[in-house]
């Protein structure tokens, strides 16, 4: 699996000290990630920024995170192998397929 760091946030304020945090993940989910941002007319480091203040909110992770059921244990396992698996070009594509 092809890993790269692909964020490393900076944020100056008066009223908030500055920390830099890096993220490190699979550079094509970083990749489709950022054309959904785009789309929202978010930056990776204000999606980073809205995640964490979520989790501050909820007090814990904003979604409910569980253990994929056999269905979706197969589906995930063929989408890697490749098998099943559609492409677009742009979020535009994306949500017309989802759509059909």
């Amino acid at each position: 699996m092809l890993m790269a760091s692909f964020i490393s946030v900076s944020r100056n304020s008066s009223s908030t000290p500055t920390r830099n945090q890096r993220a490190k993940g699979n550079f094509f989910t970083g990749s489709q990630a950022k054309q959904v941002l785009d789309a929202l007319h978010l930056t990776m480091s204000e999606a980073i920024c809205l995640f964490l203040r979520q989790v501050v909110l909820h007090r814990g992770i904003p979604f409910e995170v569980k253990i994929p059921n056999a269905l979706t244990r197969e589906t995930l396992e063929k989408s890697e192998r490749g098998e099943d698996v559609k492409e677009v070009a742009t979020v535009e594509e994306l949500f017309k397929e989802l759509e059909t």
